[in-house]
């Protein structure tokens, strides 16, 4: 079974959907046939890196709301992270352009550790307050998930990858996926959102009785 997730480094929502889906494969009795594959998906492409800049007020500005609104959502979000063990801190999160972390991930698929990657990447950005649009953090994540730091430097410095990650946000728009996180399932059966665990659990064993 193979199961694509459409999904960006900077979407709360994607890292709480992430460990639904992961807690819904290991009840999963054919989880050692399931191949994960991550597609990116950036909210907002042009975003700047813009280290010190308070998420609470950045998330205001760009919903034209008021900060006590912003660190309210931000509140909410934070406890929907919890409930599947999950620690975010948003007092701590840098504002980051996604489009470098994405090509690290892609990086890490050559390498069959894509979802290591991901992981680190939703782990240093939601939790650790790092800033995944600075070269020098997205080296020390890539090297401590298992790759070649001098493979890093070298897509780092170029555009590497960079036409992976505009395919990948094309088919989504071929596909009608508008938000993220989303998940396909051998090409025919979708769930979209950060669903219940039990959503994704029925799906699996769904997709899985249809195929054998």
């Amino acid at each position: 079974m193979k199961i694509e997730i459409w999904s960006d480094v900077a979407c709360p929502f994607c890292y709480i959907g992430k460990r639904k889906f992961e807690l819904a494969l290991q009840n999963f009795a054919h989880r050692e046939n399931v191949e994960i594959t991550w597609r990116s998906f950036r909210l907002a492409p042009d975003t700047k890196n813009i280290p010190g800049k308070d998420i609470h007020d950045y998330l205001a500005e760009k919903k034209g709301q008021t900060r006590e609104w912003a660190q309210r959502m931000n509140g909410q979000v934070t406890d929907m992270a919890k409930a599947v063990g999950l620690k975010y801190d948003f007092d701590k999160l840098v504002v980051a352009n996604t489009l470098d972390a994405h090509r690290l991930s892609h990086l890490a698929a050559k390498h069959n550790l894509q979802n290591e990657m991901e992981e680190h990447l939703f782990s240093a950005y939601f939790t650790e307050g790092k800033n995944i649009g600075d070269k020098e953090t997205l080296m020390k994540l890539g090297t401590e998930t298992g790759l070649d730091s001098s493979e890093i430097k070298s897509m780092l410095e170029e555009n590497t990858f960079a036409q992976d990650v505009q395919r990948d946000e094309d088919e989504a728009a071929q596909l009608g996926i508008r938000g993220v996180p989303f998940f396909l399932f051998d090409r025919k059966y979708a769930v979209s959102g950060a669903q219940p665990q039990e959503v994704f659990q029925q799906t699996l064993e769904k997709v899985w009785e249809e195929n054998n």
